[in-house]
C-alpha cells in the first residue's frame, strides 16, 4: 500500500515512480492539483488522487537547487542609466 504523505509547498520529495526529485510549488484546492517543479526546471502537476497513490517521501533539497533558476534575470539587468531618463530625451516617443 502507498504511503500517504501530505504535500508541503517548497518541500522536496522523491518517488520511485519519478526519474528525479521534485519540489511542490503550489497546491490548488479548486482544481484538486499539486503543482511541482523538477530539479531540471520542468514543471508538472499531479491530481490529489495521483499524489496519494504514489510512494512519495520528503527529502532534503539538492545542494544547488537554484540551478534551473540561473536563467532568471536579476534586478541589476533592469537598471538603466540616469541619462536615458532625462525629460529632453523624451521629446517625442515616435521620433528616432
Amino acid at each position: 500500500m502507498a504511503k500517504s504523505t501530505d504535500p508541503i509547498i517548497e518541500q522536496w520529495y522523491q518517488s520511485p515512480h519519478e526519474t528525479q526529485d521534485f519540489m511542490v510549488t503550489a497546491i490548488e484546492d479548486s482544481s484538486s492539483t499539486i503543482e511541482i517543479q523538477y530539479f531540471d526546471g520542468t514543471i508538472d502537476e499531479f491530481e490529489f488522487s495521483e499524489w496519494y497513490a504514489m510512494e512519495v517521501e520528503p527529502v532534503a533539497a539538492p545542494e544547488d537547487w537554484t540551478g534551473p533558476m540561473d536563467n532568471i534575470e536579476s534586478d541589476d539587468d533592469f537598471e538603466q542609466d540616469d541619462e536615458e531618463l532625462q525629460g529632453d530625451a523624451w521629446v517625442s516617443p515616435y521620433e528616432d
